[in-house]
């Protein structure tokens, strides 16, 4: 199969439909970074009543330039059966119900007492400091979208509605392996200078759990056919997503892809991309499961495993992910592209709040260089077949 491009790829990504999408009830606060399943509306107004915004004493306006006898007290919490009549005020308090005959609250800094009875030092607006009925939501008010990942601020609108449990969708699983002979797991002692230290399998888990799916961890498998067969019917039982790193270039020990072809029965979706890195990714569908092989080199299966697996990550949770480009100042020469897509690491920063991109300070290798990635980075995206950029170009980038 011939290498589609970039474009072509994200297409199919996007066309990859799930049979199912199941959603499961949880704790409000075990909702925390799940993405919600249903719309939220209110059920009640909120204020329910006018309620005062400040400490202070209700009045009516119309007495703004009285001597005002203090009734009483009317606490937060406490339904005052007192009514606010001309010339007299009833001390309030930021939560309080506003009592009937008022229309206006005014802070405690400016007023003047004496006794009990108090006068206006500093006048204020008619209607000042008091919460409309409805003013945070109404009745009936759409207040979280379906769809919305939940943060600290629709965990507490949630609470302010009485909700103890809500439905989020089902976190998807997404099996993860590292395939090659020459491949060390953590803690494993070094025998041969050819063998590499794997970090593959380590760095999609952690990707995957950042985008909010389990994960099912299958370390380090040989480059044996039997033993990649065996973790696909692992995986495959257990699994959304099935994502694996090498064995899917030319070489004679490259097995995943012609397992994922012809012993799995799996339709290919696509098998090589003009990408850079990447080139040799291959997506393929098992029934409603998906199996990606992607690149062994770290710096692109992180790049692919970014561009190819999250989007199906939070497909599974009821989201369209989309890459959201910005635009930046390049402080670098940046070569032009042959017939491949290219994503570059830059480095990037916020300078009196215009976006600069640099690649000083990456190094220029393989695809291999993993620590490219880290701090404050970004990916450059270079359509095929365009010119080089020169330092002070606006280029778009997408922040990792």
């Amino acid at each position: 199969m011939s290498k589609i491009s970039f474009e072509n790829s994200l297409d199919i990504i996007d066309k990859i439909l799930f049979d199912d999408i199941s959603s499961v009830k949880v704790s409000l606060i075990e909702s925390l970074g799940r993405v919600l399943s249903i719309d939220i509306e209110a059920s009640e107004n909120y204020p329910a009543k006018p309620t005062s915004a400040m400490d202070g004493y209700a009045i009516k306006y119309e007495d703004m330039d009285e001597r005002l006898e203090v009734l009483c007290d009317n606490p937060a919490g406490h339904a005052s059966k007192d009514i606010v009549a001309q010339k007299t005020a009833i001390k309030i308090f930021t939560g309080s119900l506003v009592p009937d005959g008022s229309d206006t609250v005014v802070p405690i800094e400016n007023i003047q007492s004496s006794g009990k009875y108090i006068s206006i030092v500093q006048k204020v607006p008619k209607g000042f400091s008091i919460r409309k009925v409805g003013e945070s939501y109404k009745d009936g008010e759409l207040l979280i979208k379906k769809g919305v990942k939940i943060g600290f601020s629709e965990i507490g609108v949630m609470a302010s509605l009485n909700i103890s449990s809500v439905e989020v969708y089902v976190k998807p699983i997404v099996a993860v392996a590292s395939t090659g002979d020459e491949i060390l797991d953590i803690g494993q002692k070094q025998t041969s200078p050819s063998q590499i230290r794997g970090t593959n399998h380590i760095t999609m888990e952690a990707m995957a759990r950042l985008h909010g799916s389990d994960v099912l961890q299958l370390g380090i498998i040989k480059d044996d056919k039997t033993a990649i067969k065996n973790m696909y019917k692992t995986a495959l039982n257990k699994a959304d997503i099935v994502v694996t790193t090498g064995g899917v270039s030319v070489g004679d020990y490259d097995f995943v892809k012609d397992i994922i072809k012809f012993e799995l029965g799996a339709d290919v979706l696509f098998h090589g991309v003009a990408i850079k890195p990447g080139q040799h990714i291959a997506v393929a569908k098992l029934g409603s499961k998906v199996i990606i092989g992607l690149p062994g080199f770290a710096y692109s299966s992180t790049v692919t495993f970014l561009l190819y697996v999250v989007p199906l990550i939070y497909k599974l949770q009821g989201i369209k992910y989309e890459l959201e480009p910005i635009n930046a100042k390049t402080l670098s020469n940046i070569p032009a592209t042959n017939d491949k897509a290219v994503w570059t690491a830059c480095d990037i920063r916020n300078t009196q709040g215009n976006l600069e991109v640099s690649i000083e300070d990456k190094k220029q290798g393989t695809s291999a260089i993993l620590n490219n990635l880290v701090g404050d980075t970004c990916l450059l995206y270079q359509k095929p077949n365009t010119p080089a950029i020169k330092k002070g170009d606006t280029v778009q980038v997408v922040q990792i």
